[in-house]
């Protein structure tokens, strides 16, 4: 696959010779592939493109604000429509994700599409099943990438509603530009951003701070019902259906739950568990050194070093928290075993 991941020039003149396109993110979609699609989305237009954008998943209510006009199409296998233009546009965009499994019942009319498949991502260990990728694993978000993209057409001027959705992709992806891989060139990036029109205190404030008063009592509940194990070294939360019923919280509103766990001193692992309506989604976060995307792989999932998920089907709440709470015992102590070696 080493040979289909193309420099950003190549992916530039795909662009300039081609005129319809599709735009996609994965399912239960968050600020990057969000972010990314609307910038896409409006690039292409001021270019003279046809674009489109098809989700598998509503957006969450707390990122709408990205999309004003309603453009994100969600799939419908009884649209045939919608299939037409999987099957026969001319490239498909697929942002912030590279497992075709992510794509649920979009993915097997992805697969079998004529068009020229592009990933656009910064996650590790990518499925062979485009046909070119612009991947940067050191990127801190994808939107990052697609800025670099869009800066590699001359004379184009990125505008508000492109420069609102890259600074959305970045600052939710950098966790506000504390995590890992934050530099000074994502600065850089941010200040051209805001020049061109990015507001920083509405973005933040609309991802942020529009919480329900049921989020936030369902967050305390969490908060207060929260358990450690291996000496304070992990931390995991539980929130089953009942509770997001009982709250009248909706399954997305959850997002974010997971790194109040590691505002706790001592705390190096902390895990999500969230009770969907059709399976199990497991949240992973980890400092330092572990590498809790090893965690996630044993799930079938995967992600970032210090960042991954997975999601679980066919299996009780009951069984998936034992079994992830013993095989995290590794990685809790990992920094341990490392200090030992040495």
């Amino acid at each position: 696959m080493q040979n289909k991941n193309l420099p950003i020039d190549k992916v530039r003149r795909i662009i300039e010779s081609s005129q319809n396109f599709v735009i996609t993110t994965h399912v239960s979609p968050d600020g990057d592939g969000l972010g990314c699609e609307i910038a896409l989305l409006y690039f292409l237009e001021k270019l003279g493109k046809s674009a489109v954008v098809i989700n598998v998943s509503e957006t969450p209510g707390n990122y709408k604000f990205l999309d004003p006009e309603n453009r994100f199409l969600i799939f419908d296998e009884q649209n045939f429509d919608q299939i037409e233009k999987i099957l026969n546009t001319d490239v498909i965009f697929i942002c912030d994700m590279n497992q075709s499994s992510r794509l649920k019942t979009m993915e097997k009319y992805v697969l079998q599409s004529k068009a020229i498949k592009i990933i656009i991502d910064h996650h590790l260990e990518a499925q062979d099943f485009a046909d070119y990728y612009l991947i940067d694993v050191d990127a801190p978000a994808s939107g990052e990438i697609v800025y670099k993209l869009i800066k590699s057409f001359d004379g184009f001027e990125i505008d508000k509603k492109i420069a609102t959705g890259i600074y959305t992709a970045i600052m939710t992806d950098t966790g506000s530009f504390r995590f890992p891989r934050t530099d000074s060139e994502t600065h850089r990036i941010v200040a051209d951003l805001l020049d061109a029109g990015a507001d920083p205190v509405e973005i933040y404030d609309k991802v942020y701070e529009q919480s329900s008063l049921g989020r936030i009592k369902l967050l305390g509940k969490c908060l207060s019902e929260l358990e450690t194990r291996y000496d304070g070294r992990l931390g995991y939360i539980v929130v089953t259906q009942d509770m997001l019923k009982n709250y009248g919280v909706e399954e997305w509103e959850t997002d974010g739950f997971v790194q109040s766990i590691l505002k706790i001193a001592g705390v190096r692992v902390a895990i999500f568990i969230l009770e969907l309506k059709d399976g199990i989604k497991l949240s992973f976060r980890s400092k330092g050194e572990i590498p809790i995307n090893e965690l996630a792989k044993e799930f079938g999932g995967n992600g970032h070093k210090n960042a991954a998920g997975a999601r679980l089907y066919n299996i009780t709440l009951d069984e998936v928290i034992n079994q992830v709470i013993q095989k995290a015992e590794k990685y809790a102590y990992f920094e341990k075993q490392i200090e030992v070696a040495k």
